[in-house]
């Protein structure tokens, strides 16, 4: 049986243990605006992306060696350049913050001695999609169904529309406010500071999962997930819609609107993944107190091309680490005792 392989060679696989770590829950509503209003946003991002690729530039002539150097550059860049002064203060800020987050992990990864491309060094961003503010230029209706930009921009007043309700969060827990551009339009994040914490019932039960190519796990119990395959199903449509980009004449705008279709097939494909992990890692951590699988190395699995598309098929990574979410936010302060779990090798 599985658990009893595990008990044998400890060394290969992981057990999902227990961290308190400070959490944000992040809220996605869409937007509905005028062209102006989404061309501001746009306007917003482009400055931002000119803000991250300054700081990588003058990181990489030796201007900036500490996070307290390059934030100093922002109000500089703003007094030098006057569409970059539209962007708030924060704005810019938090637009250096991920270009010092690029480097310092490139720093990390050197410690740790990796070579080769797995370094990462840090890249000039071409393609940026998403603006971040902090806790300014930015303010909430009363109603809390719409969110006014206050900076220079002049994005103005965007209509929110989701599921979840803001009325239940105070103004001062929400962190950090991003605007984000996908191919099905324009989507408002709220980043939210709050203890998530669930109350279970001790089961008392142990399962081992063993993800494969044909099902999607098969678990210590006997019980199989098959497979959905969402690449597979949606492979003809996606096909074709890449058949009329490389068709279309580069520069002309029925090229950019393929490319907008071409978008929205692989966003489908990605949101159904995305959902199918986390109803079912969901399901798997509220039914059992231990929850042990396989450490598998997905990034050297797929160098084999013959079984590279259907080894991506099974999105392990995306698996393992929404298990590893909502322990977290499960266990993060209960108190009815450890779970007695042996720890291997720790992502």
């Amino acid at each position: 049986m599985f658990l009893e392989s595990i008990n044998h060679s400890y060394d290969k696989y992981v057990i999902i243990d227990r961290q308190e770590e400070n959490q944000m829950l992040t809220l996605e509503f869409k937007t509905y605006a005028k062209p102006n209003q989404f061309q501001a946003i746009d306007e917003a991002i482009r400055i931002c992306q000119f803000i991250r690729n300054k700081s990588i530039r003058l990181w990489i002539d030796g201007g900036a060696k500490s996070w307290f150097e390059l934030s100093k550059y922002c109000a500089i860049w703003a007094s030098e350049f006057d569409f970059a002064n539209n962007l708030g203060a924060m704005a810019r800020q938090a637009s250096a913050e991920r270009a010092w987050a690029s480097i310092s992990r490139f720093y990390e990864n050197i410690k740790k001695g990796i070579k080769g491309k797995k370094v990462g060094f840090p890249k000039f961003q071409k393609d940026c999609r998403s603006v971040e503010y902090k806790t300014n230029s930015w303010k909430l209706s009363e109603d809390r169904k719409a969110i006014t930009f206050t900076d220079k921009c002049g994005i103005g007043r965007l209509k929110l529309k989701g599921t979840r309700d803001l009325n239940f969060y105070q103004p001062d827990q929400i962190k950090r406010v991003r605007l984000v551009k996908r191919a099905d339009g324009y989507y408002v994040q709220f980043c939210i500071q709050v203890d998530r914490l669930e109350t279970i019932v001790i089961t008392g039960k142990t399962v081992g999962l063993d993800v494969g190519l044909k099902e999607f796990y098969t678990d210590s119990n006997g019980k199989t997930v098959p497979n959905p395959k969402f690449l597979r199903r949606g492979e003809t449509r996606l096909k074709r819609a890449q058949r009329l980009v490389s068709r279309k004449v580069k520069g002309g705008l029925n090229r950019r609107k393929a490319r907008v279709i071409l978008g929205k097939r692989h966003l489908k494909i990605s949101r159904q993944r995305k959902d199918h992990a986390i109803k079912l890692a969901r399901c798997v951590i509220t039914s059992n107190d231990v929850v042990v699988y396989e450490d598998l190395r997905v990034s050297n699995m797929i160098k084999n091309h013959c079984l590279a598309k259907s080894i991506g098929e099974c999105f392990l990574v995306s698996v393992q680490n929404v298990l590893r979410i909502f322990w977290q936010s499960v266990w993060s302060d209960y108190h009815c005792g450890e779970p007695y779990l042996y720890q291997s090798r720790m992502q």
